[in-house]
């Protein structure tokens, strides 16, 4: 394979999310989240894991930061625990949550690495669940309320902002599919649930502005590259009926400031859309910084008659991995002339993708994942072939750092780059890990 050199100034980074790697769970003054109360669900979880200890990153994180060093990134992407800082969700402010995230991003900084926080990585407090969750758009206000505090905190060394990580997952795999927290299986909440978290995305971007955020402010969503199994009038049909719930619900709304023609056809007898007051559109379309992409998944489409209100099913994949999906870099590269020709010339960055595979130490304690490092390099070729496209790509972080609490799959898949020996709480390079610090060093991949 030829050699690759990224442009000057392309951000390497890693990603983490709270929930699945800090651990305590009830120190410090930490509420619960809905992922606390959903875990300890019986049968939520593979084989009853929880987050209650994870990577114990809490108490770890000095040298957790070390290993980001080890690993030559510019940026480390994080999220912040909502119930750190408010643990029933608004009212007083527990400090103590925020002085965490003051070391964290202090000792970054220390090791010249740019911090990254997303505000919201799925786990909201239980106590705003219990008052109708994303369902009620009070939470939107509450979600602002929370942004702001952690803005006044941290704002003066944070260059970048996520808002939200996959509204999707929230909204559909959370209160559509039940398999994820807070466990709900209702379309109609669903839906009504990601109005609301695009609508708190919105007015976050707003307040973060009025409260002069320095850093640039954007969202992520996990977009999916699907084609029509065959060329059929059935399976055209049935294809672009998925692209409309897995992408379109998110881009158009986002970049165009409505949601696409075809939504309200979709979800007829489901929704009347009657969530969407005057003004929300716009305030959900406030202009952003840059646009927060993950990838998981290129997938083909058929018509699927049996089922009357989608229509549609995935086919499975010839060679699926471990989570039952494919490895198909060429569905980035589709996903970034998509979004780059279709929706914005804003900056881009790759703010998760990744494989899972069950990963071992060998008697030597080395942990060969070759498939890993195959899969990035897959990747990270077709970001390259996609920037000498003309794609504003401008950043690339692998899911993820560390193996970690892999949400309903608890502890028995793993993404991350450092292995973690849960009984010692160990830290150990793959392969990948060695891998991926000569990309970083060199900028490109030999």
């Amino acid at each position: 394979m030829p050699r690759i050199t990224f442009p000057q100034g392309f951000l390497w980074g890693a990603a983490t999310a709270a929930y699945q790697i800090e651990g305590a769970v009830a120190e410090d003054g930490r509420g619960p989240s809905i992922w606390d109360t959903f875990s300890h669900r019986p049968g939520a979880v593979l084989r009853g894991d929880t987050g209650d200890i994870a990577c114990d990153h809490y108490h770890r994180w000095e040298s957790d930061l070390d290993l980001l060093v080890d690993l030559g990134v510019d940026s480390y992407r994080f999220s912040v625990s909502w119930s750190r800082v408010f643990p029933t969700g608004s009212g007083p402010i527990n400090e103590a949550g925020l002085d965490f995230y003051d070391r964290l991003v202090d000792g970054l900084l220390a090791r010249g690495i740019k911090p990254m926080v997303t505000l919201y990585h799925w786990d909201l407090p239980q106590a705003l669940q219990e008052l109708g969750g994303w369902a009620n758009r009070e939470t939107t206000d509450r979600f602002v309320e929370y942004a702001r505090v952690v803005h006044a905190r941290l704002g003066d060394r944070v260059t970048h902002w996520l808002t939200l990580n996959e509204p999707y997952c929230t909204a559909f795999v959370g209160n559509l599919e039940g398999r994820h927290a807070p466990g709900i299986k209702d379309e109609a909440t669903a839906i009504t649930v990601l109005h609301h978290l695009l609508l708190a995305h919105g007015k976050a971007v707003r307040a973060l502005r009025d409260d002069g955020v320095a850093g640039q402010v954007g969202i992520t969503c996990n977009l999916t590259s699907p084609n029509p199994a065959t060329d059929s009038e059935a399976d055209v049909a049935a294809w672009r009926r998925l692209d409309l719930y897995e992408n379109r619900l998110f881009l158009d709304p986002l970049f165009r400031g409505q949601y696409p023609d075809d939504a309200r056809a979709y979800y007829k007898g489901i929704s009347d859309f009657s969530f969407v007051q005057n003004g929300d559109l716009e305030i959900i379309a406030e202009p952003i910084d840059y646009f927060g992409i993950n990838y998981y998944e290129r997938h083909l489409v058929e018509a699927d008659p049996a089922d009357s209100v989608r229509g549609w099913r995935r086919v499975k994949d010839a060679k699926p991995t471990t989570v039952g999906i494919g490895v198909h870099p060429e569905g980035l590269l589709e996903i970034l002339h998509r979004v780059s020709a279709d929706y914005t010339t804003l900056p881009l960055i790759i703010t998760e993708t990744g494989i899972s595979l069950h990963d071992y130490a060998n008697p030597e304690g080395e942990i060969h994942d070759e498939e890993r490092v195959a899969f990035y390099e897959g990747h990270m070729r077709a970001a390259h072939e996609a920037i000498q496209g003309g794609v504003n790509l401008v950043g690339f972080y692998p899911w993820s750092l560390m193996d970690n609490f892999e949400w309903a799959w608890g502890y028995a898949y793993r993404f991350g780059m450092y292995y973690i020996d849960y009984a010692t709480q160990t830290r150990m390079p793959k392969d990948s890990a060695r891998w991926f610090a000569e990309v970083t060093r060199a900028n490109g991949i030999a």
